[in-house]
């Protein structure tokens, strides 16, 4: 179990890494401290909410079953990205650079981007 717990963790961090990207590139202009405190809101709940099925979830149907919850809610996650990946897609025009960002004080340009993009 603790080859497998390292083996979630490693993909944790970029997980999260991305979601907070797309929150920022996605957020408008004056509202990425909200949309950033929405994200961890959504978070805590829904580990809330997983916790509260799987106990229930383990008691009736043993351990088995306490991993089928976290698998459900992976399929769901699987059908609500593929619902709205054209949503969360770049724009079709190409990258377009901010002359000015919230979250970069410093404009750095961010490396091994061709596009010019900024984080």
């Amino acid at each position: 179990m603790v080859l497998l717990t390292v083996l979630a963790g490693v993909f944790l961090a970029p997980a999260l890494a991305c979601a907070f990207i797309m929150v920022d590139r996605h957020a408008p202009k004056g509202t990425v401290t909200e949309a950033f405190s929405w994200l961890v809101t959504t978070f805590t709940v829904g580990a809330s909410v997983g916790t509260g099925v799987a106990g229930p979830v383990v008691e009736a149907g043993g351990a088995l079953w306490g991993f089928a919850v976290p698998g459900a809610a992976g399929a769901v996650s699987l059908l609500v990205l593929l619902a709205t990946g054209r949503v969360l897609a770049a724009p079709a025009g190409g990258a377009v650079v901010a002359a000015s960002s919230e979250n970069d004080p410093n404009r750095a340009v961010e490396p091994r981007f061709s596009t010019g993009d900024r984080a």
